[in-house]
């Protein structure tokens, strides 16, 4: 396995953030193009429509659990400690993070995106957790 192979999924998060943020601001901005809308705070954000709120809410989301993604993979890298395991788990964790903005920008069904959050949340926490042994093991803690 390349140590590289890492990056494909870390550079499909950094594209599923940009594709929310056009769409979050292709709503808001269809919203001010159809009611002539100008929003001075940000309770006059949360007054869009859902759709756009929920755009919005996705992309904050998109900094939340994904910067740990993100610090994992470049460590990862760094002490040429990622593996098959690692790369199957970025895998899951970007393709459950698609699913749930795609859940979150549309239909916005609470219990589908929790579960799929939730599958998203463990692949990352197995490489998160695979990474602090691999660390304690290089420093004669474990």
């Amino acid at each position: 396995m390349q140590p590289e192979q890492i990056f494909v999924p870390f550079a499909g998060m950094l594209l599923l953030t940009l594709v929310v943020w056009l769409w979050m601001f292709y709503l808001r901005i269809g919203h001010i193009n159809r009611t002539g809308a100008q929003p001075k705070t940000r309770a006059d954000m949360d007054a869009f429509p859902p759709r756009a709120v929920a755009a919005s809410n996705n992309f904050q989301n998109l900094f939340e659990l994904p910067v740990l993604f993100y610090a994992c993979i470049l460590a990862l890298y760094l002490l040429r400690a990622a593996d098959h395991v690692h790369v199957i788990c970025a895998w899951g964790f970007l393709v459950f993070r698609v699913v749930h903005s795609l859940i979150h920008c549309t239909y916005n069904h609470i219990m589908q995106r929790f579960v799929v959050y939730l599958i998203a949340s463990i692949f990352l926490w197995v490489m998160v957790v695979r990474l602090a042994l691999h660390i304690f093991a290089i420093q004669g803690v474990a």
